[in-house]
């Protein structure tokens, strides 16, 4: 992203306010990142990143893997971002054409189509708890495999159940533990990734001037 005055005076405070801790530097970007999304530094305690997370998504996004999402709040959120660097695909779940299921939510149908679509591809479930439940049972199933998950759905029943389901299964995730997160702490990880992978990748993700 392209940062102004008032970014780098807010990103000051906050890794004044985070002081010492145990990320790395890739990692810290991210819950910076997530934190002046969200002016929520518990986040800071609630980012989970599983091993080679970071290092799995950048080489999917360089890949230009498809990218799928839970809702068009998270779409909206990574676009920019995604069309100034990469360039990859972004399809949303509830604009998956599907035929109707009582038993199934929207979302949660909608990211099942696309996963079969694009097994290999990068899934973001930043609002559905729904849609993260269905993605990984098709993991535990082994009909898929993603590149990296990104789950931050918030809620009161069941949530944590399937975060940890996601943080159990072998695939390459970064997750928010317990109640909270939000399509506003997913988009706001995906740009963070995607602004190291260009740097990793050997471009400026700023542009000239």
């Amino acid at each position: 992203m392209e940062w102004h005055v008032t970014d780098a005076q807010s990103l000051a405070i906050i890794d004044r306010e985070m002081g010492d801790h145990i990320f790395s530097p890739a990692e810290y970007e991210i819950v910076r990142r997530v934190i002046y999304a969200t002016a929520d530094f518990e986040y800071m305690s609630l980012i989970r990143f599983s091993e080679r997370a970071l290092q799995a998504g950048a080489a999917a996004l360089a890949a230009r893997s498809t990218i799928v999402v839970d809702v068009p709040m998270v779409q909206v959120g990574i676009t920019p971002t995604i069309q100034n660097t990469f360039a990859n695909p972004v399809y949303c779940s509830m604009e998956a054409l599907t035929r109707p299921q009582k038993e199934k939510s929207r979302a949660a149908w909608g990211i099942e189509t696309l996963a079969k679509r694009y097994p290999e591809g990068i899934f973001v479930v930043g609002q559905a708890q729904t849609a993260l439940t269905a993605l990984v049972e098709l993991i535990e199933a082994e009909e898929i495999r993603p590149a990296l998950v990104i789950g931050t759905p918030s809620g009161f029943v069941d949530v944590d159940v399937a975060k940890d389901r996601l943080k159990d299964s072998l695939v390459p995730h970064i997750r928010i533990e317990g109640r909270k997160g939000s399509a506003v702490v997913a988009a706001a990880i995906v740009n963070g990734l995607v602004d190291l992978a260009w740097q990793a990748y050997g471009q400026d993700p700023n542009g000239v001037g």
